[in-house]
């Protein structure tokens, strides 16, 4: 098999041939390589695997299985494993600023250590949140030959003979703050919504980001939805091995694969399945590894005429378990395929176009999960994009399984989460008002927070739809109701935001797309001179040094230049 590889023109000849590199070979040699491995493609294996959460926990047991793939394909395997900080954990505290800051690092540390050593070919394996989006920068900014995995979905738990899964927790945890239940009912949920392993089971970040590895072609097909306790997760590992030594040989490379095209599809998919605002943070991030302009606006502009089509959890009533079942994301593109709404001539990890991989479907009548694109659930509005004069640089809203579009209320002002919570706590908060939490950007947070205990605290004290909630952080893609984040220019670099009081109205009309805030120019002006940036709690180490670098949430929250800047390509040392 290593005859279909040139060796001398790999990165990996800088650790493994020629006289001058027997130091180097000696240390292959100390943990029991032959000459004939050594001579080999080396192929990197980032795992995210950890013992943090049940999103993780097989990870590294299917970056193993991958191992006989990559030596099946000729290949000598070489698993490392990275971070990940788990959304569902670190929620509703301060540990949730270090969420995205994880993406970065994620990213940066794959980068180092397949620079470090070498490596030809990389395969990532990813179960939570930002380590989606972090290990697909990782393939895009280094161009070598890759497959991203994804570790699987968590099966639903059942209570009250119903599918429950921990988005059902967060709200009981508002229902027992209004007295609505008794902590017993709470205490028996929590034991029974996460039955074992995998990520968050509707169509939060991670499933999202999931859709977004197979739409955009780095994934294999129809792989990332099947649930992570399902046997057949060892086979896709495997085959994800043997697929990446294939496009090492033809050297075909992430930036051949995620064309702007591809970021198209990948927008397109996301609105379809109702799936999480974040993408709209990831998919700039990701094109912005690449050299491809892709910002929220370019999303959003996507978004609109995309129907909504997946019936999934938290917006509708299934997980991602039943689209598995019901034919996978590829039986959903089939539908857009053929009403023209995707790019099927888009290069794929199969070495095929999506439309040729998408050929290899057939469609499912059967099935509840996935509507045709010419009946959807609604013809456009899984993810909407908003612009005005509260949000300059844009914001987003998931308005998917949502009855009202408009809002407009007088504004309730916080600076942090915490205050918020502790009044949605104690019902402190009046039925038509715009909750405003600001200071949580990117830079003001720092960190960009998900406001998944506050949102989830309200709609279990039944107040989800009486209210509206924006901010300058982030949402779980758990989140449902009128809430609206990404909200730039942030408070922290003196956007309209930071310029709010306590009474000013706001209206917001997710159908037009606009958010404004009806204060006019001139006391707006006063109050902008009377503005001062507010210092963080973070004067040292990572999320001090984030705070620094982090770009605008529009163009992802970036923290370094991206392709457009690079002076030379890993790939091709």
């Amino acid at each position: 098999m290593t005859n279909r590889f040139d060796k001398s023109k790999l990165p990996s000849r800088h650790v493994s041939v020629g006289p001058e590199r027997a130091p180097h070979r000696s240390y292959y040699y100390a943990m029991g390589l032959t000459e004939e491995e050594i001579a080999r493609p080396f192929v990197g294996i980032a795992s995210a695997g950890n013992d943090s959460a049940p999103c993780n926990t097989t990870l590294d047991v299917q970056a193993n299985v991958a191992r006989g793939g990559v030596e099946e394909g000729g290949g000598m395997p070489r698993r490392f494993n990275t971070i990940t900080v788990t959304d569902g954990i670190a929620m509703g505290h301060q540990g949730m600023k270090s969420s995205l800051v994880s993406r970065e690092v994620i990213a940066d540390s794959v980068e180092l250590s397949v620079r470090g050593h070498c490596y030809d070919a990389l395969l990532g394996f990813a179960g939570c949140d930002k380590s989606l989006p972090g290990m697909m920068m990782s393939m895009l900014r280094l161009n070598v030959p890759s497959i991203f995995v994804y570790g699987g979905s968590i099966l639903p738990g059942r209570f009250n003979n119903k599918d429950v899964t921990v988005v059902d927790v967060f709200e009981v945890v508002g229902k027992y703050a209004a007295g609505a239940c008794p902590l017993s009912e709470l205490e028996e949920l929590e034991k029974a919504a996460c039955p074992g392993h995998g990520a968050c089971g509707g169509q939060f970040t991670a499933n999202t980001m999931a859709c977004v590895g197979e739409a955009i072609g780095l994934s294999l097909p129809n792989s990332n939805m099947a649930p992570a306790p399902y046997s057949t997760r060892d086979q896709i590992a495997h085959a994800a091995g043997v697929q990446v030594m294939d496009l090492l040989a033809q050297n075909l490379r992430p930036r051949d694969i995620c064309t702007r095209e591809a970021f198209e599809n990948a927008a397109r998919v996301v609105a379809a399945t109702g799936g999480s605002t974040n993408a709209a943070l990831h998919l700039p991030a990701m094109a912005h590894e690449a050299g491809i302009e892709f910002d929220l606006f370019d999303v959003a502009e996507t978004f609109k005429t995309t129907p909504y089509m997946a019936d999934l959890k938290p917006g509708g009533q299934y997980v991602a378990k039943d689209m598995h079942e019901a034919g996978g994301i590829y039986m959903l593109m089939k539908s857009l395929l053929a009403e023209g709404m995707l790019h099927g001539d888009c290069i794929t990890v199969t070495g095929n176009t999506l439309g040729e991989n998408i050929d290899e479907i057939t469609w499912n009548p059967d099935q509840k999960v996935i509507y045709d694109a010419k009946t959807p659930i609604t013809p456009t509005g899984g993810v909407v994009g908003l612009k005005g004069s509260l949000a300059p640089e844009g914001a987003i809203v998931k308005v998917a399984g949502m009855e009202r579009l408009q809002f407009s209320g007088p504004a309730r002002v916080f600076d942090c989460e915490e205050d918020t919570f502790a009044a949605v706590e104690a019902r402190d908060i009046a039925e038509g008002s715009v909750i405003v939490i600001r200071y949580e950007g990117p830079k003001g947070g720092p960190g960009m927070r998900e406001m998944l205990s506050t949102t989830a605290a309200l709609y279990g004290q039944g107040m989800g739809e009486k209210v509206a909630l924006i901010t300058d952080g982030r949402f779980s893609g758990a989140t449902r109701g009128f809430c609206i984040g990404h909200v730039g220019p942030e408070a922290a670099d003196g956007g309209p935001i930071g310029l709010i009081e306590d009474g000013d109205i706001i209206s917001i009309d997710a159908e037009a797309g606009t958010i404004d805030l009806e204060v006019d120019a001139e006391t707006l002006e006063k109050r902008r001179k009377d503005w001062e940036p507010r210092l963080t709690d973070y004067g040292a180490g990572a999320l001090w040094r984030y705070a620094q670098n982090v770009g605008p949430a529009y163009s992802g929250a970036v923290t370094h230049p991206g392709g457009k800047e690079e002076r030379s390509c890993y790939a091709d040392i």
